[in-house]
């Protein structure tokens, strides 16, 4: 059987204004979002070290933040766990999508704030 590792990935995007209708999973404005979100995120995970291994992730949550003109992206991600690839390292893919997102900063045109990334696997 194959063995899935899954991750959770979270950041906080200080350019895209938080809305009410973002909590809704039916919403046009969610399902927009998400569509955009995974395509970025999507793009740097099969880039990074994971890349082979990786399934795919799928957006869980908006969420508003303390500054209100701030958007917190809450991510369910998977990979595959296979013996022959080195396991998986939450502060080695962490340390990746650092450098990938240009310490924190860039996610495509939007602007993220650099304390918020936390991968958990």
């Amino acid at each position: 059987a194959l063995a899935v590792k899954n991750f959770t990935l979270n950041f906080t995007i200080t350019n895209l204004q938080f809305t009410a209708d973002m909590q809704k999973p039916s919403s046009r404005r969610f399902k927009s979002t998400e569509k955009v979100m995974y395509h970025y995120v999507d793009s740097l995970l099969q880039r990074s070290s994971i890349g082979p291994a990786y399934i795919g992730c799928k957006v869980m949550a908006f969420r508003s933040t303390k500054n209100r003109d701030d958007t917190g992206v809450d991510a369910m991600c998977s990979c595959r766990d296979e013996p022959s690839d080195p396991k998986f390292n939450s502060t080695t893919v962490y340390h990746e999508l650092s450098k990938m997102t240009n310490g924190i900063t860039k996610l495509g045109p939007y602007s993220l704030n650099s304390q918020s990334l936390y991968v958990n696997g």
